[in-house]
């Protein structure tokens, strides 16, 4: 059984260790290797083809690692089926959102927290709706939102299934700015809740926003770790990013 609280005594929550994952003959991840504490945002960051991507399948079960571990709350869980990861706290959102298109977005958030949830408390959906601004389309299918309703609905389906990590993938992308705005300051309070966030973004405006450090990849490898003002002034990633002066 697993604890239901993060880790204390500056435990890490989540730990990356040497993590390998192939595909054919390319390797998306390459031993990589990071932890998470408990209420910490962390971004990962990288040029396109870096394994972010990749590494949040691995960790959500979608993939199953070729190599390495992945440890939570002190245990492996390499390989354990996505459903069963959410079930012991870990979720996430994607890309493009998955929701079931003909439910409305308040039964999508119930069937969540009823098949999902980690532990027996309620959810209050009604609030957890409004949190995002989808109280007033919370009778509307979410086929009939619009992509950004969506990718809110997605991330309300998430919490209810009451995540200690929650891995976001590229949520800020086709957002208003206000909208960006909104979103940064919800994701720091759930990190004042004690839930921990790894974030892939592209966008560094909103990764300065919200996270406490980065990881930046490159071909399957962490090449950088610590605050983004500090990534944008090391010569590794700037060679990634922008290339050699001689443009090898």
């Amino acid at each position: 059984m697993y604890p239901e609280q993060p880790p204390g005594n500056g435990e890490p929550l989540l730990r990356i260790e040497a993590l390998v994952k192939r595909f054919g003959g390319f390797r998306a991840l390459d031993g990589l290797t990071f932890d998470l504490m408990p209420g910490e945002i962390v971004g990962l960051v990288g040029p396109n083809g870096s394994g972010k991507t990749t590494c949040i399948n691995v960790i959500s079960g979608l993939y199953s690692p070729d190599g390495g571990d992945v440890i939570y709350h002190g245990r492996p869980i390499s390989g354990m089926p996505s459903h069963r990861l959410v079930q012991i706290g870990i979720n996430r959102t994607f890309q493009v959102p998955k929701p079931f298109p003909t439910l409305t977005a308040s039964e999508n958030v119930r069937v969540a927290a009823a098949h999902g949830r980690c532990d027996c408390t309620a959810v209050d959906v009604d609030a957890l709706l409004a949190s995002f601004e989808l109280d007033c389309y919370a009778g509307r299918p979410a086929a009939e939102l619009n992509a950004g309703q969506q990718k809110m609905l997605d991330l309300a389906r998430a919490l209810a299934t009451g995540p200690s990590l929650l891995c976001i993938d590229e949520l800020a992308a086709g957002l208003n700015p206000a909208e960006l705005v909104r979103v940064a300051e919800r994701l720091r309070e759930l990190a004042r809740s004690g839930i921990t966030l790894l974030v892939v973004e592209h966008l560094m405006g909103f990764i300065d926003q919200v996270t406490d450090r980065v990881i930046v990849l490159n071909a399957g490898r962490g090449i950088f770790e610590g605050p983004l003002r500090g990534a944008v002034t090391d010569p590794k990633v700037i060679e990634v990013f922008l290339g050699t002066e001689n443009g090898d």
